[in-house]
């Protein structure tokens, strides 16, 4: 029997998993999945519904594989389960444990593997594939080191939803735990950051395991799933016999919307004068964009995305305000803000969207739609949660709405609305800018305008370019802007292009990087170069870590710890190297010509733009501030200026940065609320120096001072 594990982190479910009654253990999902998957709706209320029997089967013969009945090594098995279940390409390296494996690959005819420079590489390779194209990303990779360099690649997955299938090999049964060469417990050291595990243990068990694996991967809230494979396992024999079903009965997502519920939900946005669509990357999982777009026009509800949600929604329709939260639009920020209905459709409150919690949306009723019982009332108490399946919630909505005649209830909302929309725009092209710059602005909004929407993807790293690139790239359908949204991964938006151009060869693929994210992970352009992969690489080049070199200009005064870099390597003789094209350009005049030429060349190409270190993203939420608050905005009513500048609040004193962090989450960080004062080896406001000795001092005298206090109150006659 193979072992497996369900996570459980932070005492939270994970990922759609009940536990067996009979072990005695509850979650805080559990109650909400069975009270509402009671009496389940069926017929008009969730037309489209899905089920996970559906969206888990297998995308290859399955069961009908030719080698069905063959007796076989357990590495053949291997290799001939991802056959049954459809995978064409294989992401992975090489090693000790896992050769068996390998060699069984040899001989597939199915399968192409796509050799990776470095395991990191090649698990955000399986990701950007399986995020263009909705299918498994499937990795394989040894025991030990090759098994441990696969961990931030499986987070970045984890975080975002995103399923994968990720096979390492192991040290044999016989001496595992016994530190034998290159062993590692990578199924604990992935615990917190899979779906689920298996250490295989018996091969009787690997066609089960691999059918329940990409059954899991792929139903309820996807993500990554690990199989552990003892490589003395990979040379025992077997009759190949794989399943088309599974039997989970702790794992049953539910995908069906409660009939109550969305009754509720019905009545509730009938009611709605300011209502809002709250859209992140669920929608496009549950492949819902036409039940979302049916929604929103019929009570013309405008739309905002979260960062994962960035092409759920087409970007050219009217009712589309675009991304929300800390560098979000004024207008989307201000939409959420003064509503009085969200409806969440799988998205999932994240801090970078709400600001300071305590004043996000004040007004506000939710409405919350998610396959993941657990999301729902994590952050936001939702007054109407819906636990199923979104393109069947939502089309059971539009369904109830059509058949009451519901009629849009919000039209001096959305006329409210659009007067933001064209008094705080993103960019304006009266900006005062230096005229021997590129501004980066104008950089991706050309861009977006050369690219073909419904044959291009865009990738980014993660950095100030990020989000550039989701204020100004234009998007019309699902699966064609990926990004590192939950771990916020540098180094991850590289490889990813390049499993995305994999997945999707009929597609122009851009990967938009800084210069600083594009170096962890630069050995992938000889995966690239190699493999024949015309991945284009934009790089926004400051020469600073931006994103926290920004933070530090606004919130640490200038003081560039770390963040700015040499100008090393040149890019340009990197690409040379690699056998890419490649050139640089620092004129604004050149760059039309220069992305002309990028995007039609049919090899790699990597074009390095120079920009200003001192480019900032705005607008901005600060943290520790409300959505409502923001920094940096456009406001064309008084100039086409940017109103609100950080410098406009140097006249009094700033919060200490872990203030303004512990504010900004709520207080669900601790800090020390009498920690106010300068830190050590700064100076007082008499100049005197602060040591550790005076600091000390101060702290236990306040301390005493009130600890003292509820004493003197009770003398007289306060608290007892």
């Amino acid at each position: 029997m193979g072992l497996f594990f369900f996570m459980d982190v932070s005492g939270q479910l994970a990922r759609d998993f009940l536990w067996p009654e009979c072990m005695g253990l509850k979650s805080r999902g559990e109650k909400s999945l069975i009270t509402m998957n009671e009496n389940a709706p069926s017929g008009s209320a969730n037309r489209g519904q899905r089920t996970a029997a559906q969206v888990g089967a297998p995308q290859g013969l399955g069961s009908h594989s030719p080698k069905q009945g063959e007796i076989m090594t357990g590495a053949q098995a291997v290799i001939a389960s991802l056959e049954a279940e459809g995978v064409d390409y294989v992401f992975g390296y090489p090693g000790g444990q896992a050769l068996k494996i390998y060699d069984a690959l040899y001989d597939s005819k199915q399968i192409t593997h796509i050799l990776a420079r470095h395991e990191q590489g090649a698990v955000h390779e399986a990701d950007g594939y399986a995020r263009a194209t909705g299918r498994p990303g499937v990795v394989i990779v040894t025991s030990g080191p090759g098994a441990t360099n696969t961990v931030t690649g499986i987070a970045t997955a984890y975080m975002d939803s995103v399923p994968l299938i990720v096979v390492t090999g192991q040290v044999p049964r016989a001496v595992i735990g016994t530190d034998s060469f290159q062993e590692s417990d990578i199924v604990g050291i992935t615990m917190p950051v899979v779906k689920h595990s298996y250490l295989l243990q018996s091969v009787d068990e690997l066609t089960t395991v691999f059918r329940e694996a990409f059954h899991i991967a792929t139903t309820g809230r996807p993500g990554p799933v690990l199989i552990d494979i003892p490589s003395d396992l990979a040379s025992e024999k077997l009759v190949f016999d794989y399943p088309d079903e599974v039997s989970l009965p702790s794992y049953k997502p539910t995908y069906k919307g409660n009939m109550k519920q969305i009754r509720q939900a019905v009545a509730r946005i009938e009611e709605a004068h300011q209502p809002v669509l709250y859209v992140g990357g669920g929608i496009i999982i549950s492949d819902a964009t036409d039940e979302l777009t049916a929604l929103a026009e019929l009570m013309e509800i405008p739309v905002v995305t979260t960062l994962m949600g960035k092409g759920a929604f087409p970007a050219s329709h009217p009712l589309n305000l675009g991304p929300v939260g800390m560098h979000g639009s004024k207008y989307a920020n201000l939409a959420m803000t003064e509503s009085d209905l969200i409806i969440a459709c799988g998205a999932r409150f994240s801090d970078r969207v709400t600001g300071k919690l305590s004043q996000f949306a004040p007004h506000a009723d939710v409405i919350h739609i998610d396959i993941d019982p657990a999301e729902i009332g994590k952050i936001r108490e939702a007054q109407i949660p819906i636990v199923g399946d979104l393109k069947g919630v939502l089309a059971g909505i539009v369904s109830a709405l059509v058949k009451r005649n519901s009629q849009p209830n919000d039209a001096p909302w959305i006329e409210r609305v659009n007067v933001w929309r064209k008094r705080y725009p993103f960019y304006h092209s009266d900006i005062k800018e230096k005229p021997d710059e590129i501004v980066p602005e104008l950089v991706l909004e050309t861009l977006s305008d050369k690219l073909d929407p419904q044959k291009s993807i865009v990738v980014t790293e993660v950095g100030q370019h990020q989000m550039w690139a989701t204020q100004f790239i234009e998007r019309e359908r699902p699966r064609s802007f990926l990004s590192s949204g939950g771990l916020g991964t540098m180094g991850f938006g590289f490889p990813a292009a390049i499993g995305a151009a994999i997945g999707r060869p009929d597609c122009t693929v851009v990967c938009i990087a800084g210069d600083g994210s594009f170096q962890m992970n630069t050995q992938e352009m000889a995966t690239a170069a190699i493999n024949g992969v015309p991945v284009k690489v934009l790089i926004m080049d400051n020469r600073c870590l931006d994103m926290v070199h920004q933070w530090q200009k606004l919130f640490y005064k200038g003081r560039y710890s770390e963040t700015l870099l040499d100008p090393i390597p040149d890019f340009v003789k990197l690409t040379a190297a690699y056998d890419w094209e490649g050139e640089r350009i620092e004129n604004p005049a050149d760059l039309d010509a220069a992305l002309d030429r990028m995007l039609n060349s049919d090899v790699p190409y990597l074009l390095d733009v120079a920009i200003s270190r001192d480019q900032n993203v705005y607008p901005m939420v600060a943290p520790g501030s409300g959505l409502n608050e923001v920094m940096g905005a456009i406001d064309v009513a008084v100039g086409a200026v940017r109103t609100d500048m950080p410098d406009s609040f140097a006249a009094s004193p700033a919060p200490s940065p872990c203030a303004q962090i512990d504010a900004q989450f709520g207080g669900r960080w601790e800090s020390d609320p009498f920690d106010t004062g300068a830190r050590i080896g700064q100076r007082n406001a008499d100049g005197s120096l602060v040591t550790d000795e005076e600091g000390v001092l101060k702290k236990q005298a306040h301390r005493s001072k009130q600890t003292a206090q509820p004493d003197s109150e009770s003398k007289e006659g306060g608290r007892s």
